[in-house]
């Protein structure tokens, strides 16, 4: 069991009526699919006159309000990185500045292009780009791109590896190599872009085995992958020896900083023994980190970083024969919501280093409470050394029944395999 936990989507059931409104008076709303087909309007097609604004934000509150409870409440792990009111109000306003801001379009909104190529960069700076060896401004200094989220981000730097692989050493066979704790978003590249993914174990401390790799390596490998930290365990993989490793074979390592990328470094520098993971370490080639999660940016962006603008560039689309005129774009998607990127920069400058380093003080000394908590209880056992994930099971009980009872008692928490 984790202490980070995943919101359950509830799947939607279309039907051919064109709108109809479920009734159950006797039932409370709640937060539920269920509870909304019966309490708020369905609908199935455009309806033929439009609703009153006054009336859609006051359904629109009502849904908001039962679903706050619970995650404000602190019995959510992992779906809300930062419930402080005065923070989501802040950003919401500054979401309403931009809501029509597109990247795409950058002569109609160079702000744009400010926000991101400044969060790229404060991003870089917090992940070792000054002790990297490379020079800003050079072909070689450490730069990236703005994504919709970890996966995205993750996504792009495998196609990068991919594509370059192809064109600099003729790999058309291209494998990674990731251990089993590697997020599922590393799945997801291998079958978009038809990388054969070859999963390595872990130890028992649920360390990525580095000898285990090392042997897993074929002229097709295009990248080595390591996770700081993983998510099952919140365990930091050996990432110095895994890119030393990748380094001295000629191949690209990635770091999967999505959860750890804007905790970690904070972590360190208020004394916390954490080991190297990011671009002080010359065998990674590139970084993920999620800037709405640690970051406290709305959900939607993320960063993933490239030592140097040759590998970054074999990210990018661009098409020259479209008859609508050139086209191209840094990520997968065309249009963008820049109000997006221009929340997660004034949530980066809002709260600075300081509070940066105040909230990670915060979280880790939190944590180490839970965790004495687990470990206090003799049916229980800790699963890894993390400083700020709680991964527990049980030998005598069956984990997934205390896991249904916390649920009942209005926990979320997300189920390991």
């Amino acid at each position: 069991m984790w202490q980070e936990s995943f919101l359950l989507e509830g799947k939607g059931i279309m039907t051919q009526e064109p709108e109809r409104r479920h009734s159950d008076e006797g039932a409370e709303a709640k937060a539920s699919i269920k509870s909304y087909r019966q309490h708020f309007t369905t609908y199935t097609k455009i309806p033929p006159v439009g609703r009153p604004r006054e009336e859609i934000l006051a359904e629109l509150e009502q849904m908001q309000a039962l679903e706050a409870a619970r995650w404000r409440a602190g019995y959510a792990s992992g779906a809300v990185y930062s419930g402080a009111e005065d923070h989501v109000e802040f950003l919401n306003k500054v979401y309403a500045v931009h809501s029509q801001s597109n990247p795409l379009h950058a002569d109609l909104w160079p702000s744009a292009i400010k926000f991101e190529s400044e969060i790229v960069s404060m991003t870089a700076a917090m992940l070792g780009a000054d002790k990297s060896g490379a020079e800003p401004g050079t072909p070689g200094e450490i730069c990236g791109t703005v994504s919709s989220g970890g996966t995205e981000s993750i996504l792009l730097a495998m196609k990068a590896y991919r594509d370059f692989a192809r064109e600099k050493k003729g790999v058309t066979k291209p494998e990674m190599i990731a251990p089993t704790t590697a997020h599922a978003a590393f799945d997801k590249a291998a079958q978009y872009f038809n990388i054969d993914i070859v999963r390595i174990p872990v130890d028992e401390a649920f360390r990525a085995d580095v000898g285990a790799t090392e042997k897993a390596i074929t002229d097709n490998t295009v990248v080595l992958v390591g996770s700081a930290p993983q998510f099952p365990h919140g365990v930091v993989d050996p990432i110095e020896e895994l890119s030393e490793l990748a380094r001295s074979r000629g191949i690209g390592f990635h770091t999967d900083g999505c959860l750890g990328g804007f905790l970690l470094p904070w972590a360190e520098r208020l004394g916390y023994d954490v080991p190297p993971f990011d671009f002080r370490l010359p065998g990674v080639t590139s970084i993920s980190a999620d800037t709405h999660k640690f970051g406290y940016a709305a959900k939607g962006t993320s960063v993933v970083l490239y030592r140097g603008h040759e590998l970054r560039h074999y990210q990018y689309f661009m098409t020259t024969e479209w008859p609508g005129g050139l086209y191209c774009s840094p990520s997968f998607a065309g249009s963008r919501p820049g109000a997006l990127s221009a929340v997660c920069w004034a949530a980066m400058v809002s709260i600075g280093e300081e509070g940066y380093l105040e909230n990670a003080r915060r979280i880790l000394e939190t944590t180490a409470k839970m965790r004495k908590g687990v470990a206090e209880i003799p049916e229980l056992e800790l699963f890894g050394e993390s400083l700020f994930i709680t991964a527990f099971g049980s030998r005598e009980l069956d984990i997934y029944k205390v896991m249904d009872a916390m649920s009942e008692r209005g926990w979320s928490l997300n189920g390991l395999h």
